[in-house]
C-alpha cells in the first residue's frame, strides 16, 4: 500500500467544492497543486496548500510547464464554466492521467464528462440533497449510496429485530440486507455475527441494494 503522504493530487479550480477538498487533502498529508484562473481565490488558499499557482488550465503547454502531465491523480472542480470544464478534463485525459475525477452540476454535464474519459464524475449537490432527503423522511442517522445501486446506511435498530439474535431476526431473508456492524451506547463498533442480540438502543451500519436498504428504512 503505497504511503498517502507521498500522494500528488493536481485539484483544478479552488471555489467552495475545489478548495474544500483541496486543504482537507493536505491536511491529510497529500502533496496538493491547486490552480485557477482567478488570483483571488489562489492567494486565498496559497499557505494552506503545497502549491498553488494562477494558470488557464484549458492551455496544454501551460499545463506542462507546470507538470501536470505527471500527476497520477487530478480533480476537476471547475463549476460553472462549463466549456472550461469540459476542455481541461479533456486535456488531462490526453495527458493519460490514470485517476482523473470531474465536478458535474448536472447529469447531461456528468456525461459528457464521461464520455471523454472521467474516470470519476461527483455531483455534491445532487449527492448531498439525495443524502438529507434520505436522513430527514427516515430514521437512518446517515446514508452512503456507492456505485452498481449499492448502499449503506446507518440506522436505529428496527423494533423487529430487538431482542434477538441476528441470525433469528429475519431481515437479510425479509430485506435482502445484512447488517454489518452493532454499535451500543458508550462503546465503539463492532462486527455483527449471526449471534449478536439486538437491543433497543444499537445503532446499526446495514449494507444492501439501495432499494432493499430503503424499504427496511420506510419500515421504521
Amino acid at each position: 500500500m503505497s504511503d498517502k503522504r507521498n500522494t500528488r493530487v493536481v485539484v483544478i479550480g479552488l471555489g467552495r467544492f475545489g478548495s474544500s477538498l483541496a486543504v482537507e487533502l493536505t491536511r491529510r498529508g497529500s502533496d496538493v497543486l491547486g490552480i485557477d484562473s482567478d488570483p483571488r481565490l489562489v492567494q486565498r488558499y496559497a499557505d494552506e496548500l503545497t502549491h498553488a499557482v494562477v494558470a488557464d488550465t484549458t492551455d496544454g503547454e501551460v499545463m506542462r510547464q507546470l507538470g501536470v502531465n505527471e500527476y497520477q491523480r487530478a480533480v476537476v472542480a471547475i463549476g460553472t464554466d462549463l466549456e472550461a470544464s469540459i476542455l481541461t478534463t479533456s486535456l488531462l485525459v490526453d495527458f493519460d492521467i490514470p485517476a482523473i475525477w470531474a465536478k458535474a452540476v448536472s447529469r447531461q454535464h456528468g456525461r459528457i464528462l464521461e464520455r471523454i474519459g472521467a474516470h470519476h464524475v461527483v455531483l455534491p449537490e445532487h449527492e448531498m440533497g439525495e443524502r438529507v432527503a434520505h436522513l430527514v423522511t427516515g430514521r437512518m442517522l446517515d446514508y452512503i449510496e456507492f456505485e452498481d445501486d449499492y448502499a449503506m446506511i446507518k440506522t436505529l435498530a428496527p423494533e423487529e429485530a430487538v431482542g434477538m439474535p441476528l441470525g433469528e431476526s429475519r431481515l437479510r431473508s425479509k430485506y435482502g440486507v445484512t447488517v454489518v456492524s452493532v454499535k451500543r451506547p458508550g462503546s465503539g463498533f463492532t462486527y455483527a455475527t449471526a449471534e449478536t442480540v439486538i437491543r433497543p438502543d444499537d445503532v446499526l451500519i446495514v449494507a444492501g441494494r439501495t432499494a432493499d436498504v430503503e424499504r427496511l428504512a420506510n419500515q421504521m
